[in-house]
């Protein structure tokens, strides 16, 4: 039988670790954003231990395939010398793509955390549940929503700036016309 405050004390300790993994993804995203990126980070973990990061690209490599959760896939691949990721959880600011939650489970990646929810293109359930799907031969356990403010803002921000810009330049143009 099992003791329903060790079970509370261990998903209590899991929380914590789910928040300080997600910083770090975070802080991953903000790199991504240096370079002129969608902030998104992602990395996985195995056995408490972070075994590969990565953050979106797809602008840089011209890519559109490189987004956080595939730099990391890959980074990891090679960490462990083998596309399957068993054991593994991976976090990630954003709710994955379909393309993302595909590798991810190819990947046979056990447990997905992520931010913010994307409702645009969300394949975790925010639009379709791609992760969880009985239609695949793995499934992975998700916790959605750790730090969904903090990420949800970092992205949020990062495109206000971006219209922002826009719009300067806009109005900078206009100028030179006159």
């Amino acid at each position: 039988m099992s003791n329903p405050i060790e079970k509370q004390t261990s998903l209590d300790e899991q929380a914590v670790k789910d928040e300080a993994y997600m910083r770090q993804a975070m802080a991953l995203a903000a790199q991504a954003e240096l370079r002129g990126e969608v902030p998104v980070g992602a990395l996985l973990v195995k056995d408490d231990s972070v075994i590969a990061t990565g953050y979106n690209l797809s602008i840089c490599r011209h890519d559109a395939s490189a987004h956080a959760e595939m730099e990391c896939i890959r980074a990891a691949g090679q960490v462990m010398e083998n596309y399957r990721l068993l054991d593994t959880t991976l976090y990630v600011t954003l709710e994955p793509c379909a393309m993302c939650a595909g590798a991810m489970v190819h990947a046979r990646i056990g447990r997905l955390v992520f931010g913010a929810a994307d409702l645009k293109t969300g394949a975790a359930g925010s639009v379709v549940d791609l992760v969880r799907s009985s239609a695949f031969n793995h499934q992975l356990e998700v916790t959605a929503g750790v730090l969904a403010e903090d990420c949800g803002e970092q992205l949020s921000a990062f495109f206000r700036r971006r219209r922002q810009e826009k719009k300067a330049l806009k109005m900078a143009e206009k100028k030179q016309g006159q």
